[in-house]
């Protein structure tokens, strides 16, 4: 195993964030369905703890959300 046991990536298509294990290769993007290579992917954080994991994973789409509203306005 590497570094990390959790690693956020984000989506070729559509920009999601979403979390997976260091060890994968391949998974579908829970909001377009792409399947996206892990190795191939951007990796946006990670970390050997799954709860620290999604803690950063929670605040990251807390600030998109937040960049996507204010652009709204």
């Amino acid at each position: 195993m590497g570094n990390a046991a959790v690693v956020i990536f984000m989506c070729s298509r559509c920009s999601g964030l979403f979390m997976a294990s260091a060890v994968q290769k391949s998974r579908t993007c829970p909001y377009c369905g792409t399947r996206v290579d892990l190795r191939k992917a951007k990796r946006v954080a990670s970390s050997n703890s799954a709860f620290e994991a999604s803690e950063m994973l929670r605040k990251m789409k807390s600030q998109q959300g937040n960049a996507k509203w204010q652009r709204r306005l």
